[in-house]
């Protein structure tokens, strides 16, 4: 009942409120991004949703279109400024997906929605994270964000989907306030952004399969 009719109800409600209420945020942040980033002011990128339904995420730019000599992308740690930097740990750059779950794309719980490059890398394990809309935030957000492993966040992802319910919900809901606020897993050991994701080796994959066995 509560997955397949309230939670979407919440996710409308909940939504449409935000948009109306953070409107002035919403507005500050868009000036100061065109100001401090230039435009585009929103990023669209595409990514997969639920049963692997390909959708464009909506946020705003955290990063410049820095590029070197040859026309390419500067890599991730130098085209993403101060700003960027906060606009990823205040978690403001993700704003505009309140219009992703207002549309029915996602939902404001749930895994988050990763590059379609990723899917051909997944395992069998860990294609059960899209039997659920994306989230805006989940509980591999509130169990290490970027810090963990890709294999960790996998397994809370799928670990939510197969226990999703309204007090679940609320709890991460409330988790994510107190990470926003701290401040903390932005970034991976290593990047400025979470290192992309190559595949599981197939060892891990075993010993995955022995684990939920």
């Amino acid at each position: 009942m509560y997955p397949k009719y309230v939670k979407r109800l919440l996710d409308i409600m909940i939504s449409l409120c935000a948009l109306v209420i953070l409107s002035p945020v919403l507005l500050i942040v868009a000036v100061l991004v065109r100001v401090k980033l230039g435009s585009p002011v929103i990023f669209c990128q595409r990514r997969p949703g639920y049963h692997e339904k390909i959708f464009n995420l909506y946020k705003f730019r955290s990063m410049t279109d820095a590029r070197d000599e040859n026309g390419e992308l500067l890599p991730d740690e130098i085209r993403l400024t101060k700003f960027g930097k906060v606009l990823r740990a205040t978690s403001l750059d993700e704003l505009p997906e309140l219009w992703n779950i207002l549309k029915g794309d996602m939902s404001l719980i749930g895994p988050r929605p990763l590059l379609v490059k990723y899917l051909p890398l997944y395992n069998d394990f860990q294609k059960q994270r899209h039997n659920v809309k994306p989230g805006l935030t989940g509980w591999a957000q509130v169990n290490g964000r970027n810090a963990i492993s890709w294999e960790q966040r996998f397994e809370f992802d799928v670990y939510y989907v197969n226990n999703i319910s309204f007090l679940f919900d609320l709890k991460i809901l409330f988790q994510t306030v107190a990470v926003v606020f701290r401040h903390s897993d932005i970034n991976s050991a290593t990047d400025a952004t979470m290192e992309a994701f190559k595949g599981t080796p197939p060892q891990n994959n075993k010993a995955e399969m022995e684990d939920q066995s």
